[in-house]
């Protein structure tokens, strides 16, 4: 752990912290269209001002004066939203074949530099928040702690700290012993938030990237799941469940899971249910589908893993329309980099547009990445929109994506709490 502190530091020193301009004690950004995120007419020529991180107002030019020693930011034909949110993200992501072999020896300090160079791609692909389902070595955490003291340039981070495995799981090596009955997973879940996770992540299912283990089998019995989610509730610490079965969910769901990921074969019943107990999907449609068929190539994937990944590609389209038919609550998440190159843009606006094309609307599948994300990590008061007293994490593109989501393919500007990280206009002076 301490290898990997060091690595970060060392990473303070590389000169792409210089891309930031550091916030200024004031901001005004004026001319641009706010994009209503409730679905109300979008407010043109707006006034945001910004001091230090957070906005202090939003409103017409003729409602909010701009003190004479602000810095001023032209946006006037550009549409203004709150940067996204991406719920299912693995910096330090290693998958089977070319990939793993080329890894297999990677130190420390060299995951710790991967993650952070892999932080900097997502905050420049305009994703502002991510949370991290389970990494590798704690780095995850090392390189939150980083970013929040400024050392790193990266998006805000809600992280699982390692996933709580069962042996013979997904996720797991052969013939190494992990977490097995409710009380060693008690205590594998109560040292993940010891060491500072606000999430925890279990794996109740098989999965694509684990050769072995039916994706849609129930791998961890229900009193392991229940006494997982009994412990992270008791320390105020959310459970995210890896899960592609219907079996497995309901019992994640009637144990109180904050989220299911994935949810591959999940049916229309497990789905109500998860409707109405406020359960979350994050559905990572996108590693499933045929946009990412070109990434598994580049990667080098062996056919194994293709073929558990086009085994579930149908089902899993399937289960995402059915969610969004009934109305379960879902968030944004990829299981992929966020800036990761799919289908001529990123995997995370990628994923957006598979929303569109289930059956969402423009703007809610905007607002899966935005708001309603935030309130999967109980963050709405601080994230996820445009207000004053929130976070100025705001976006600029050149059409309303809340009427075509592709608006998201042209993210041009990038501002974090208040700093620009990137201005492919010079709109800023």
């Amino acid at each position: 752990m301490k290898t990997v502190a060091n690595a970060f530091f060392i990473a303070v020193l590389l000169p792409l912290l210089l891309f930031a301009r550091t916030a200024v004690a004031l901001t005004a950004i004026v001319g641009g269209t706010v994009v209503d995120l409730e679905g109300g007419v979008p407010l043109k020529d707006a006034v945001i001002l910004v001091e230090g991180e957070r906005i202090t107002a939003v409103g017409s030019k003729d409602a909010v004066a701009i003190p004479e020693d602000a810095s001023t930011v032209d946006a006037t034909g550009q549409w203004i939203i709150p940067g996204l949110m991406n719920m299912h993200v693995h910096p330090g992501l290693i998958l089977p074949g070319k990939m793993a072999n080329e890894l297999s020896d990677e130190t420390d300090a060299a995951l710790a530099l991967r993650m952070a160079a892999a932080a900097r791609g997502m905050l420049s692909a305009g994703v502002t928040t991510i949370r991290i389902p389970g990494d590798d070595r704690h780095a995850d955490l090392a390189l939150d702690r980083s970013i929040r003291k400024g050392e790193s340039i990266g998006p805000r981070i809600f992280s699982a700290g390692e996933s709580v495995i069962i042996t013979g799981g997904h996720g797991s090596s052969p013939g190494v012993l992990y977490a097995d009955g409710p009380d060693e997973l008690v205590k594998a879940a109560r040292q993940q938030i010891s060491l500072g996770a606000s999430w925890v992540k279990i794996l109740i299912s098989g999965g694509i990237a684990t050769d072995g283990g039916d994706i849609a089998e129930a791998l961890m019995t229900p009193e392991e799941i229940n006494a997982v989610v009994d412990a992270a509730h008791r320390y105020g610490a959310r459970v995210a469940a890896h899960s592609g079965s219907s079996a497995a969910t309901t019992v994640a769901v009637d144990a109180g899971v904050d989220s299911i990921e994935h949810g591959y074969t999940l049916d229309k019943k497990v789905l109500q249910k998860m409707k109405s107990a406020g359960t979350w999907l994050v559905p990572t449609i996108v590693v499933s589908q045929p946009a990412t068929a070109p990434f598994f190539e580049r990667i080098g994937s062996p056919q194994w893993y293709l073929d558990r990944r086009d085994s579930v590609g149908q089902q899993h389209w399937e289960a995402l329309r059915t969610a969004i038919a009934v109305g379960v609550n879902i968030g944004l998440g990829t299981d992929q980099l966020p800036q990761e190159p799919n289908d001529g843009t990123t995997a995370t606006v990628r994923e957006a547009e598979y929303y569109v094309e289930a059956g969402m609307t423009p703007l809610e599948s905007l607002r899966s990445a935005t708001i309603q994300t935030a309130k999967m990590l109980g963050e709405e008061d601080s994230l996820g929109s445009i207000a004053e007293g929130k976070y100025a994490d705001l976006l600029f593109v050149d059409a309303d994506p809340a009427q075509d989501i592709s608006a998201l393919r042209r993210i041009h500007f990038v501002m974090k709490g208040g700093a620009i990280y990137r201005d492919d206009h010079g709109l800023a002076p």
